[in-house]
């Protein structure tokens, strides 16, 4: 048995990145600054700023019946662009990839730390909780990457009246989400090469020699043939074996 602990000690780094990268990518997900928009008309914003996140769009006011007004921003709604559904969709599979990959991954650490006798599929649990983490990361990154870009460049949302928003800021701001889910696809990603690089398993598998199970004592044996006396050089007689002590051998 192959005892390979030593040998998984970067994977389990890769497996605590990985959770925590998967808590991160639900804080992302939660979170409502996506987006600062500062505005000029402070009469109903009372403190100039709006958070524009991708389920929904809220604001500090006085002059409203709550203190804090949000407005849901759904998959189905006209006005918001395309990033704000996309990043819906892809930041929920995000999600749900990281969990299994997660899963994947706590079972591969299993099958390295503890010495189990079949590890035949060890290097395919291995590439597939990295690929898994890989495919998270990516997944979660191009909607970050995308709504980042929509502020840097001032994109405008048309919004209903009921948001209370202009169509366009006086300027946006990045939020504290996209840095967050930058932050946490990197660590996805990283997780995902460190579980791609273990090869140890595979090679050390490749070369372990069978066992020999047989029982060596009924093992083939060494035939061999006495000499004729008439074939012995003169002088030279021939020992004969006492049947006696070999059947008491035998049995």
């Amino acid at each position: 048995m192959i005892y390979l602990v030593h040998t998984a000690h970067w994977q389990f780094l890769g497996l605590a990145l990985g959770f925590l990268a998967w808590i991160f990518t639900m804080t992302t997900a939660g979170l409502n600054e996506w987006r600062l928009w500062h505005v000029a008309d402070v009469s109903v914003i009372n403190s100039g700023v709006a958070w524009v996140g991708i389920w929904r769009a809220c604001f500090y006011s006085h002059v409203l019946p709550k203190m804090e007004n949000c407005q849901s921003i759904s998959v189905s709604d006209t006005f918001v662009p395309v990033e704000i559904p996309v990043a819906q969709v892809m930041i929920m599979v995000a999600v749900i990839c990281g969990l299994v990959a997660n899963v994947i991954a706590a079972v591969a650490m299993r099958m390295a730390y503890f010495s189990l006798e079949d590890r035949r599929n060890i290097r395919l649990v291995f590439v597939l909780a990295g690929t898994l983490y890989l495919l998270t990361g990516t997944v979660s990154l191009v909607p970050v990457v995308w709504n980042m870009n929509s502020v840097l460049n001032n994109s405008t949302i048309d919004f209903p009246p009921e948001f209370h928003l202009p169509v366009a800021p006086v300027r946006q701001q990045v939020g504290s989400a996209i840095g967050v889910g930058i932050f946490a696809s990197i660590l996805m990603l990283i997780s995902g090469l460190l579980f791609l690089s273990y090869y140890y398993a595979c090679h050390t598998l490749k070369s372990e020699a069978p066992r020999d199970t047989r029982d060596p004592l009924q093992g083939p044996g060494t035939v061999t043939t006495m000499a004729q006396e008439s074939e012995l050089p003169n002088g030279v007689r021939q020992g004969r074996n006492n049947p006696a002590f070999h059947s008491e051998e035998v049995s």
